[in-house]
């Protein structure tokens, strides 16, 4: 109980200091990136700073500097140097966090590089960067003071590519931004992507609840070209030139598609206004990821492209955790059964009025029985987040759980739901 009070006092002494806090006083409308290694082992990891760069665009809240959501493994702050005040605040989740519940991290020594995007301050600011730990505790880990005026800042563009629009909705201060960035499309086959965008577009808004936020949702795509078409797969020998660098093979699980190299990713991005990330693999193969406020990344012709790239982006927008659990990964005791795990949609009913027990009818069964599934929408059904004991999910069946579209259960939705709106505000 110790560790979620300490837990839920950390989140909200973000919250507080947030509210006096005025966009216009502290930051200019642009973004500073934070670029930096992260390596370790399973039990060990470290910062070392690799570059500052000034990007052109900052499309998050300008009320909600500081996130509502106590999401993610990792999380950075920033505070004005001078007065210690919290300017801004933001969780995410990493490769790195999860290659460390891997085999290989407990053999190995393995570096990863990362980042973090954030207003440009006027001021002289302090940048600290969290763990979570496994008892779900916040550690700080490495600091930064950060000079606005530094000549240090780098200026220069890397990557610059035209980007369309293909969903207006409005100021991106006020909406959801979305930008989707190509991976093994060639020069050629950017009319391709640009139609394949406008298909993924409409798989998200056909999804509850994203179809009621259409008019708040700016989608923008990024056209920038690789040399081959497709991704790396390994595990068949097959090695492609493309931009962003993605691998199937993923801590050799098969279909698992990310990419390491954040650098690239940032690169392009930083092209078009954005608060979320959709890569998009030109390739027929099944696969994909998602991990929290870094990206979603999705095959475009595989027959289940719809269904994958809505799951992802449940993963990397809205914080939701996988809800299978018969399923062969490479991750060994991924969440710690003694503690709740931060993803909206998972308990291990160890603090579950602090999950979506408001949610649930008086007099179900918790846990919920799986002869109750056809009468009880929301409850406590064993298995998920990989496991078959002990990890509990929202309801029977859900897109974080099946091949199914349009089918986020009660919990799922209202997380996605209360994510969007904190950056309509």
């Amino acid at each position: 109980m110790r560790t979620i009070l300490f837990s839920l006092l950390f989140a909200l002494s973000f919250t507080g200091a947030a509210q006096t806090v005025d966009f216009n006083d502290y930051f200019y409308n642009k973004s500073l990136r934070l670029d930096y290694v992260h390596s370790g082992t399973a039990d060990t990891d470290f910062y070392a700073l690799d570059e500052l760069i000034e990007e052109p665009y900052y499309a998050g809240s300008r009320t909600n500097l500081v996130s509502k959501f106590d999401y993610g493994n990792y999380r950075c702050t920033l505070t004005d140097a001078k007065t210690g005040v919290l300017l801004w605040a933001q969780g995410y989740s990493t490769l790195f966090s999860e290659w460390q519940t891997t085999a290989e991290a407990r053999q190995v020594t393995r570096a990863f590089p990362e980042n973090v995007v954030f207003p440009f301050p006027k001021k002289p600011v302090v940048a600290t960067f969290y763990n979570r730990n496994r008892q779900q505790q916040w550690e700080k880990k490495f600091e930064y003071t950060i000079d606005p005026s530094s000549y240090f800042i780098k200026k220069e563009r890397r990557n610059e590519y035209p980007f369309i629009t293909i969903n207006k909705a409005g100021d991106p201060a006020v909406c959801l931004d979305i930008v989707f960035v190509p991976e093994g499309y060639t020069a050629e086959q950017m009319g391709k992507f640009r139609e394949d965008c406008a298909r993924f577009t409409g798989y998200l808004f056909a999804n509850r609840p994203y179809n009621k936020y259409k008019d708040r949702i700016n989608v923008y795509a990024v056209e920038a070209p690789s040399l081959q078409e497709g991704a790396d797969i390994p595990g068949k020998q097959v090695w492609k030139k493309t931009l962003l660098n993605s691998t199937f093979y993923t801590f050799d699980i098969e279909r698992y598609l990310t990419t390491p190299d954040m650098k690239s990713v940032r690169d392009v991005a930083a092209n078009a206004p954005y608060d979320a990330i959709c890569v998009v693999a030109n390739s027929k193969v099944y696969g994909g990821g998602g991990i929290y406020n870094f990206y979603a990344l999705f095959t475009s012709d595989n027959h289940f492209a719809d269904y994958v790239s809505v799951h992802e982006f449940g993963h990397s927008f809205g914080g939701l955790g996988d809800e299978y659990y018969e399923s062969s990964v490479a991750y060994e005791n991924f969440y710690d059964l003694n503690y709740e795990p931060w993803e909206p949609n998972l308990t291990t009913l160890v603090d579950f009025s602090n999950k979506w027990k408001a949610m649930v009818e008086p007099n179900t069964p918790i846990p919920t029985p799986e002869n109750e599934k056809d009468r009880i929408k929301v409850g406590a059904f064993e298995g998920g987040g990989y496991m078959s004991k002990g990890i509990y999910r929202p309801s029977h069946d859900c897109t974080m759980k099946s091949l199914s579209n349009d089918n986020f259960c009660p919990v799922c939705r209202d997380a996605l739901t209360r994510m969007i709106e904190s950056y309509l505000e």
